[in-house]
């Protein structure tokens, strides 16, 4: 049961309930959701766990849309079954948040948020900021520390990319999905009872295991890495606190919006968002994105493998159980306490991917780089390790394989492991796209559509030019007639 509040309900409280009375009557949902079906099979007991499924059903459902070519934010917004979806599993977590707060959640819409709190900049006409929830009490009735914009992560999961950045109301990058929005906002006092009854500890050193839990996806949403040596500076841990421990923190994720960085270039330059070089901090994500999305993507995108496949599903298997710890942190990996037997482990499955690598498995020539760009790979030493993720990156991309070459791509514009080369960067991105890989392709097709514009406004720039000369050759023509006359 929620605890008591004295704050007066909002149409929006309404409106909430009504949405959870019909889905737990299976009645349909504001009179028709896309997705009802798939969003019942997530199971919405109102826990943590069920947000990771309902992320995964959010990427799925992006995927879909890619694959289809219905991947088109503003045309989906006008659905109103896309709308009462998006709404819906908005109410869902705030529901599951305030539940974690033992509190009553309390809905706003723009009207309410702009009375209730002057100072927040609002956008009329943004659909992710048209409602926010009250999830706990706060001392001050009018803080913002207790308001959560739900419709934000959704979004960001549908729709995030490069050149769809999506900032938070409040300050920084959006969540990459709900999992991980709610969870930044648990109460400390909670954290670890919360997070034992979501998942038993991960126990990486026996393969066959059936926890899956899902990966942060962040889809182009740079986070900072050092691009020089990758530095890693591990943090002291207790002995006592040992993987099941650490596995049960939940901590505040925060991150600072970032910026596209001003390139000179030619014309016929893509131009991506480069890394900013920060080190990283307590309060960032555990991976870069730019690694977090190789992870998703060799899941995801399926290529022919002719040499290595089983020793690389070995190792995958092995790798894929640690990144899923390393997921849940609110940490840098390199803070992150492993037991012994752990990275013995961990060393293994790496000597098993370096197998598969060197048999031809591009597959595993990827997962090799992205531990030895990460500075936890074979290599010791970081410059060689660095150099030594390179090296597997552009053999898998020199197989083309549309993973390899995409990372490539990202790593050119962004300067991460290689010098900054935006001509190169985007050679690799077009051979990316040539060989089928969706997001490329995308980027491409919209750069090819900036540069038809930037064309036709140069011929019409041209063509006023002509005009204007015609104009002022005919005046003086008539100049010189009435003048004759």
């Amino acid at each position: 049961m929620y605890a008591s509040s004295a704050s007066p309900l909002t149409p929006f409280d309404y409106i909430a309930a009504g949405y959870w009375q019909d889905f737990l009557a299976d009645r349909p949902i504001a009179g028709g959701i896309a997705y009802e079906s798939e969003l019942r099979d997530c199971i919405l007991d109102e826990s943590l766990a069920s947000l990771q499924r309902v992320d995964t059903l959010l990427s799925h459902i992006r995927r879909e849309m890619v694959k289809t070519g219905r991947w088109h934010e503003e045309r989906l917004l006008l659905d109103e079954r896309y709308r009462n979806f998006m709404v819906f599993l908005a109410f869902y977590a705030g529901r599951v948040l305030a539940q974690q707060w033992q509190s009553t959640p309390h809905w706003y819409g723009q009207f309410e948020l702009h009375k209730r709190y002057p100072e927040l900049a609002l956008t009329t006409d943004d659909f992710y900021q048209q409602l926010a929830v009250v999830y706990c009490q706060s001392a001050d009735a009018n803080s913002v520390t207790s308001l959560f914009f739900a419709l934000e992560p959704i979004g960001m999961r549908l729709f995030g990319h490069i050149d769809r950045p999506f900032e938070a109301v409040q300050g920084g990058q959006v969540a990459s999905g709900l999992y991980q929005a709610v969870s930044a906002r648990l109460p400390h006092a909670h954290d670890n009872h919360v997070a034992k009854s979501i998942t038993p500890a991960i126990n990486i050193s026996t393969p066959n295991t059936s926890t899956s839990v899902e990966h942060i996806k962040t889809v182009d949403s740079q986070k900072p890495l050092e691009k020089e040596g990758f530095s890693h500076t591990p943090h002291a841990v207790p002995e006592s606190q040992n993987l099941s421990q650490q596995e049960n923190q939940t901590k505040p994720v925060l991150s600072k919006s970032e910026t596209v960085r001003p390139h000179t270039t030619s014309e016929n330059t893509v131009l991506e968002q480069p890394l900013p070089s920060l080190v990283p901090s307590p309060q960032e994500l555990p991976t870069p994105a730019i690694f977090t999305q190789l992870l998703v993507e060799l899941d995801n995108i399926d290529v022919v493998q002719t040499a290595g496949n089983s020793e690389y599903q070995q190792a995958h298997k092995v790798l894929e159980q640690l990144e899923q710890h390393i997921a849940k942190q609110s940490q840098p990996r390199t803070q992150i306490n492993f037991s012994e037997s752990h990275l013995t482990t961990k060393k293994q499955a790496l000597l098993t991917l370096q197998e598969a690598a060197q048999a031809g498995n591009s597959a595993a020539m990827l997962h090799l780089a992205l531990y030895e760009l990460l500075g936890e790979g074979l290599t010791v030493d970081k410059g060689a390790a660095t150099a030594l993720g390179v090296e597997w990156v552009k053999q898998a991309a020199s197989k083309n394989d549309s993973r390899a070459q995409r990372l490539l791509s990202k790593m050119y514009y962004q300067g991460v492991g290689v010098a900054q080369d935006i001509d190169t960067g985007k050679y690799w991105l077009e051979q990316a796209a040539k060989n089928g890989h969706a997001e490329a392709a995308s980027v491409v097709g919209q750069w090819q559509q900036a540069q038809a514009l930037i064309t036709t406004q140069k011929q019409e720039q041209h063509s006023m030019k002509r005009y204007q000369l015609l104009f002022v050759a005919i005046l003086v023509v008539a100049i010189l007639i009435l003048i004759i006359v």
